[in-house]
């Protein structure tokens, strides 16, 4: 009896830890099918791998700030003319905050986790407007800045979460200091904002958004020269965003309107 107990327990063990294998074999397997949908622009394919991922292993944080990631992507492109598209859009932003949110809690010590609910975070603010929602924007500049902090996930981490710090300077800084000092955004600078985006740039060379975003910058600060060599920059770089068409269309737009300043 005790030698057929000890097999079956045997038995019993062998197929948890095949059960086990199996699915973390399957999760990665769904992690690499999204990645390489995201490659291509597919963001809803992307989702639906990732959200099947999660159904095998929810307290997974690489698979959480991917499904967040997903839902600002979806949500980006989605039509905006109507309030019901509006309330749509900012659910899904919404979806992207819960999930990214999940990952820092899962993760605390990864980059990455802190950068996508800094990224979604900051998607809700701009849809409800950077002045009226000034504890979301706080909170941005906290998760980036504990993103760059931390330090990990590679260049291209780094690279989006200086860039995100130095958009959100630059939004910031759409209003004067003394109208934004008694509502708690006095931090906001544009010379921090266009240090950011240098680096950015340095850690991500021929992104055309930063390229973009330094040069509104440049224009700010009547910097036209500096502006318009990072706007030429924007036609020699590689496509490599499903939004470059569109930043490159603006910059020649943008080229035009300082050709005689």
């Amino acid at each position: 009896m005790r030698k057929i107990f000890q097999s079956s327990l045997t038995v019993s063990v062998f197929v948890l830890l095949f059960c086990g294998l199996s699915n973390a074999q399957k999760v990665d397997e769904l992690i690499a099918e999204g990645d390489k949908l995201v490659e291509q622009f597919n963001n809803q394919k992307a989702l639906e791998s990732y959200l099947k991922a999660e159904k095998l292993e929810p307290n997974n944080w690489e698979i959480l700030w991917r499904i967040s990631r997903a839902y600002v992507d979806i949500g980006e492109h989605l039509p905006s003319s109507t309030d019901d598209q509006k309330d749509a859009q900012l659910k899904m932003f919404e979806k992207a905050f819960t999930y990214a949110d999940k990952s820092v809690k899962l993760a605390p010590d990864q980059s990455i986790t802190y950068l996508r609910r800094g990224i979604a975070n900051g998607k809700i603010a701009l849809f409800q407007g950077v002045f009226s929602a000034i504890g979301t924007v706080n909170d941005v500049k906290d998760d980036v800045e504990k993103a760059i902090q931390l330090g990990n996930g590679g260049n291209y981490i780094q690279a989006v979460a200086h860039y995100v710090l130095g958009r959100t300077h630059a939004k910031v800084c759409e209003k004067a200091y003394l109208v934004r000092l008694p509502i708690g955004l006095g931090w906001g600078d544009m010379e921090t904002a266009i240090r950011e985006f240098n680096i950015a740039i340095k850690l991500k060379p021929n992104f055309r958004m930063f390229y973009l975003d330094l040069a509104k910058a440049y224009i700010e600060e009547d910097e036209y020269d500096k502006a318009r060599e990072y706007l030429y920059k924007i036609e020699k770089a590689p496509k490599q965003d499903e939004d470059d068409d569109k930043v490159l269309a603006e910059s020649k737009k943008l080229l035009q309107e300082i050709k005689n300043k």
